[in-house]
């Protein structure tokens, strides 16, 4: 039996071990993004800071275009149209989903002026489309740095 200390973020031990087996990379929308763009002729890095003094990281970092591209889950991030509120310890999700709202919007801030593109796209969005956006964005970032 796991012992669960006072005052944890966990309901019960199902609900933490069920968190706890939720993935931070590679998750099925990240892979399905990843496997598109490549179909489409681009390269990138996964899972890596775009700006190393700074501890985010993007899902595909396209370098030398400076595109982060981030894959948002409906639940962590706050979807306007899909998130769900949880029923069990709800204050605590709640205000930690808030927090996350507010990470996301510093991240896109850094970036941006640090002269990075972010595009965020949830994780319920068509592959194919959230690919094609990602492709003509750093395409055109390409071609403006080369000329």
């Amino acid at each position: 039996m796991v012992e669960r200390l006072s005052g944890g973020w966990a309901s019960s031990d199902g609900v933490r071990r069920c968190m706890q087996a939720n993935k931070g990379r590679d998750t099925r929308p990240e892979m399905r993004l990843r496997s598109a763009v490549h179909a489409l002729g681009l390269r990138y890095r996964t899972s890596t800071r775009p700006l190393a003094a700074i501890r985010r990281t993007a899902d595909l970092v396209f370098s030398g275009a400076k595109v982060a591209v981030f894959v948002d889950g409906c639940f962590w991030h706050g979807c306007p149209d899909h998130h769900t509120k949880a029923k069990a310890n709800a204050q605590f999700w709640s205000e930690k989903v808030d927090r996350t709202r507010a990470r996301d919007l510093e991240t896109n801030r850094l970036l941006t002026e640090a002269g990075w593109q972010v595009i965020r796209i949830w994780e319920h969005e068509q592959t194919e489309v959230a690919a094609a956006l990602v492709a003509a964005a750093v395409r055109e970032r390409s071609l403006r740095r080369r000329r």
